[in-house]
Formats: C-alpha cells, sequence, structure tokens
C-alpha cells in the first residue's frame, strides 16, 4: 500500500492555513503546516518525497525566498506558490526560474489537490530515476540492494557503518531475499574489497566433499586427490568468506569451522601444516538460529561465535512500496539482455505487482519482470471476459472478495477515464476524500492511468 504524498504547507494567515491543511488532509494527503518559511526549511532535505505549497506574501522571509532556498536543497523538489492578483507577475518570473506552479487567490479546493497530485507524481518519478541511476552507478553482475523504505534505508546505512570493521556478520531471511547481495555489499565496500569475495551454499555441497572444499588437501591426501587444492577459506584469504544456508553445515564440519574463526587458522587435509588466514566471514541462514527448535542440529557455540553482528533482511511483503522500483529496474535489465523494448504496464500487472505476496521475494520479482519482457507473463494476456475482470478466488470471506471486486471497479473507472480524477470521481458517484483513501485502501497509484482510455 503507497504511503500519503508528504504536502510541507507553508501560509503566515493561520485561518487559511488551517482551512487549506483541512482541504489537502481530506484529499488524502499527510500536511505539514507552517505559519512561516524559517519554521519549515529545517524538515526539508534532498530526500524529501512531497511536495512544498507556499504563500508569497510573507514577513521576514516570503515565498519567492523560500523558494529560492528550497531550490537551494534541491532544485527538483516542487513548489506551488499561491498568489494574490497582484502577486501573478512575480510568480510567472518564478516558474521560469524552476518553481513548478501557481495558483491565484480564491482558488477552488479542487484546483489545489489535483495541482498537489501532478506534483508528487512528478516528484515520485524524479526520485525513482534517481534510485536507479544510483542503482546503475553501483551494479556489478549481481542484483543491487534496491528499495527506498526505511527499513531498506535503515539496512544500507548500518552495512556502511560495519563494512571496515572486520565484524563477522549473520544475515538471516528468507529465499530470495538477497542475502548474498547484502554480503557482497559489505565486502565491495570495505578495505577488503580488493581480495577475494568467496561464496560457498553449504546446502549444495555432498558431505564427503564439504571439508575438502572448505579446507583444501594436498596431493594424495585421500583416493582422486592427484594434485593440491586450496580450499575456500585459504582463497578468501585479505577478503571475505561467504557461507549461504550455514545451517545446512554437517556438524563435523562445524566443530572445524568453530576453530577456523576463533584461532583464524587453517590445516589442509593431508598434512599438519597450520596456515594462518585473514578473512571475514559472513554467514546467512533461513532458520532462526537464535531459537534452539529452528536450529536442531547446528551447534550452540558456532552461533554465538557468528553471533557478534546479525543483520536481517525483510521479505518483500514486508516492504511493498519497494515492488514498483524493482520491478521498474528489472525490466529495463531485462529488455537490455533480451534486446526488447519495454512492453506497456497494464492494469492486470499492476495489480499482481500490489497484491501479490511474492513469497520468493526478489528472486521472484525478476523473474517475473523477465518474463513480462518476454510477453510470457499470463497477466499480460487478455481473457475472454476482459482483461481487468476480478478474480474470485475459492476461500475468500466476503468482505475480501467484496474489496477486491471494488479495486477493480476503481482501475476500470480509471482506465475508461484516462486517469482524470474528476471524471472517475463522477463515474463512481463518491466523495474525492472517499476517493482517495480507497486509492490508498487498495495500493492504486492514479499515475499508472494517466492518458489510458
Amino acid at each position: 500500500m503507497s504511503r500519503p504524498l508528504p504536502v510541507i504547507l507553508v501560509d503566515d494567515d493561520r485561518d487559511l492555513l488551517r482551512a487549506t491543511a483541512q482541504t489537502l488532509d481530506l484529499a488524502g494527503f499527510s500536511v505539514e503546516a507552517f505559519s512561516s518559511a524559517m519554521e519549515a526549511l529545517p524538515v526539508i532535505t534532498a530526500d524529501f518525497a512531497g511536495v512544498v505549497v507556499s504563500d508569497i506574501r510573507m514577513p521576514r522571509v516570503d515565498g519567492l525566498e523560500f523558494f529560492s532556498r528550497v531550490r537551494a536543497i534541491d532544485a527538483d523538489i516542487p513548489v506551488i506558490l499561491v498568489t494574490g492578483h497582484g502577486d501573478i507577475p512575480m510568480a510567472v518570473t518564478a516558474i521560469k526560474d524552476g518553481a513548478y506552479d501557481f495558483i491565484a487567490k480564491p482558488f477552488a479546493a479542487d484546483r489545489l489537490v489535483q495541482c498537489v497530485q501532478r506534483a508528487g507524481e512528478k516528484r515520485g518519478l524524479i526520485l525513482e530515476n534517481r534510485a536507479l541511476r544510483e542503482v546503475r552507478a553501483g551494479d556489478d553482475d549481481g542484483l543491487p540492494l534496491i528499495g527506498q523504505t526505511p527499513v531498506m534505508q535503515r539496512l544500507r546505512h548500518t552495512l556502511r557503518q560495519i563494512a571496515d570493521t572486520d565484524v563477522d556478520v549473520l544475515l538471516t531471511g528468507e529465499t530470495g531475499t538477497g542475502k548474498e547481495v547484502v554480503a557482497s555489499l559489505l565486502h565491495r565496500w570495505s578495505r577488503r574489497s580488493r581480495g577475494n569475495f568467496v561464496a560457498l551454499n553449504c546446502g549444495a555441497l555432498p558431505e564427503q566433499i564439504m571439508e575438502s572444499e572448505l579446507f583444501g588437501h594436498e596431493q594424495g591426501a585421500f583416493t582422486g586427490a592427484q594434485k593440491r587444492r586450496v580450499g575456500r577459506i585459504e582463497h578468501s584469504g585479505g577478503g571475505t568468506l561467504f557461507l549461504d544456508e550455514i545451517e545446512s553445515m554437517p556438524a563435523g564440519t562445524q566443530v572445524q569451522m568453530l576453530r577456523v574463526l576463533e584461532m583464524r587458522e587453517v590445516t589442509p587435509l593431508g598434512t599438519n601444516e597450520v596456515r594462518p588466514v585473514d578473512i571475514r566471514v559472513v554467514a546467512a541462514a533461513k532458520v532462526d538460529l537464535g531459537d534452539p527448535a529452528e536450529r536442531r542440529g547446528f551447534r550452540e557455540d558456532l552461533y554465538y561465535r557468528l553471533n557478534v553482528v546479525t543483520l536481517s533482511i525483510p521479505p518483500l511483503r514486508e516492504r511493498r512500496a519497494d515492488v514498483p522500483l524493482l520491478f521498474r529496474y528489472f525490466t529495463q535489465r531485462a529488455g537490455e539482455r533480451f534486446s526488447r523494448p519495454l512492453p506497456e504496464l497494464t492494469p492486470a500487472v499492476s495489480r499482481h505487482l500490489s497484491e501479490h505476496d511474492w513469497p520468493g521475494n526478489v528472486r521472484e520479482l525478476t523473474h517475473y519482470a523477465e518474463r513480462f519482457v518476454l510477453g510470457l507473463e499470463p497477466s499480460q494476456q487478455p481473457d475472454a471476459i476482459g482483461d481487468h475482470a476480478p478474480v474470485l478466488e475459492n476461500g475468500q470471506s466476503l468482505p475480501e472478495r467484496l474489496a477486491r471486486l471494488e479495486a477493480e471497479i476503481i482501475r476500470d473507472t480509471l482506465v475508461q477515464n484516462g486517469g482524470d480524477v474528476r471524471q472517475t470521481i463522477e463515474a463512481l458517484g463518491i466523495p474525492r476524500k472517499t476517493f482517495y483513501d480507497k486509492l490508498q485502501r487498495h495500493g492504486i497509484v492514479r499515475g499508472e492511468f494517466s492518458g489510458r482510455g
């Protein structure tokens, strides 16, 4: 579900400030009202995701000076100026300097709401494009850590803080959430980045060869050992060792791994030579190793040795607001990979993106984006009933069925009216406030329907 668009409202007329704030609040926006520009400026940052609405005639710092200071923070923040009749020439000049729009007093509530809505959609696209550019600037062949939700911003901040500390890290999260991406970023952002990033999936190797893979062996150490082999631990010296699905590591190997973590040394098979290793270990688990019931055969002492810093990677269903940004990135990348133009985003695909729980997380979304670009996704194909017909699944309660049907009707009406709010509201026969409430409840982004019909 999308969050309400934030709006910073500034006006020294307290009665008008209160009335305008109420209008915007009823339209579904998240409003912060200030009676002076100096009060508003401290809360505006370069990553502000909303719109600024300001009167021009104000004491001390007027609207034009306020606009200039906002522009210095971020020139792409939309600023809407509210003007008296005599201020219109000044407002026109401000638009030439980069202001988004102006509204002359007295103004209709609909005029302000529509202007703020359009400005917010523009701001959303700007921030999304910035995020994609940042991703592409730092993207290797692996998946980037995309997300603008608070939980993802905190995760990236934490990774930056601990990247250069050489502390061992335990990652927890469901399959497909991007644990290897996080481990790779810890390596890339650290001074160990010149060393090797060595990944080993503990659940993918038979127990018989796990010891040789990790610790290496000398020639003749066992039948078939025809030459010396450097193990993954030693190969990651000076770099990072990533142990995925560590809960699957055999019990005997766990004992040896505990010594490696404590002593930072390794003894390959077939030799008594103890070799020091300079490694950082990042381990990942699909289960909660802190819970004895889930830990099962995993050694408690090894868990506590790894549990210096633990990071939890959230599943995609807990950060749904990141899905559109991720989908856009993956479709662009798939389009380049397959040399295909990007298909039009249909309401059915938008519905799937917003309503699906994504049990396979980011990995599942990646594959969905690739099928979408290739035109192989069933949700792209219209059926006999119609592209937007509701699917009433068995086992749904009546309220769930009604909610799904209501969302379908709203999407259909938006499509029929090309995303025009006024025409859609008239066709639905509901108040504007109710309309925006329902958009938020169903996770419908009105801007996705603009220009369609």
